[in-house]
């Protein structure tokens, strides 16, 4: 029986559209912002994998690797980087608005006795600026940081360790997301998974299928429920 839902936040319950905008005020391609945000969520996934090999005392947290992934893009292109674009830029990330499925879906949760958390690999700072801004941090029962373990999802730290700090066994969790490694991550952890698609690409056949799938997130919420 699940007990609890860790929800994913960028992508998933946050539409990073905005974003996009923001990269197009400097860029003529549209696929710059997605490129972006490719390049930051590798160099989590390396360092994760590196460092759990090795040794956590070289983590460097999110918002340091979003503004390294930035500097990647801009020099790439030939392009200057000056500190008001960056900020600019990267203080889109700060306020992104929730998907319009995700107050309901939250809400059915509350209203059926299932605590909610949201876990990132961003900071708890960022996390609790995003959760303020999209009106919706009054929703969750907690939130949590892989700042906490630090290594990224989906590397197992963040999963056990949230089960642990707030007392679920790994079989009462589901985790949703709309990133197949993630809930590949969350899959190898023990927890049970479900998927939304936010975008228009397919879910690697090479990782474990998620348990639910749903284009919508209160369909999906009530079919773990």
């Amino acid at each position: 029986m699940i007990k609890a839902v860790f929800f994913d936040m960028n992508e998933t319950m946050l539409n990073i559209e905005i974003l996009g905008e923001n990269f197009s005020k400097y860029f003529n391609d549209k696929y710059v912002g997605k490129y972006w945000f490719t390049k930051l969520l590798h160099s989590s996934v390396i360092m994760g994998g590196v460092m759990g090999e090795v040794s956590i005392e070289k983590y460097v947290n999110f918002g340091e690797l979003a503004q390294t992934a930035l500097e990647s893009v801009f020099h790439e292109h030939d392009m200057k980087l000056t500190a008001e674009i960056k900020k600019d830029i990267l203080g889109a990330f700060y306020n992104m608005p929730a998907y319009d499925d995700v107050i309901p879906s939250l809400k059915y949760l509350k209203d059926k006795g299932v605590k909610v958390f949201a876990l990132s690999n961003s900071s708890l700072k960022m996390i609790k600026e995003q959760l303020e801004n999209a009106k919706i941090i009054h929703l969750f029962d907690a939130y949590h940081s892989v700042d906490a373990v630090n290594i990224y999802k989906p590397f197992k730290g963040i999963y056990h360790h949230v089960a642990s700090q707030e007392k679920f066994s790994l079989n009462e969790i589901a985790m949703v997301a709309s990133h197949d490694w993630d809930l590949f991550g969350a899959k190898t952890a023990g927890l049970t998974t479900a998927y939304i698609p936010r975008k228009k690409e397919i879910y690697n056949p090479h990782y474990t299928p998620a348990d639910f799938t749903h284009n919508n997130m209160l369909d999906l919420v009530k079919s773990l429920i």
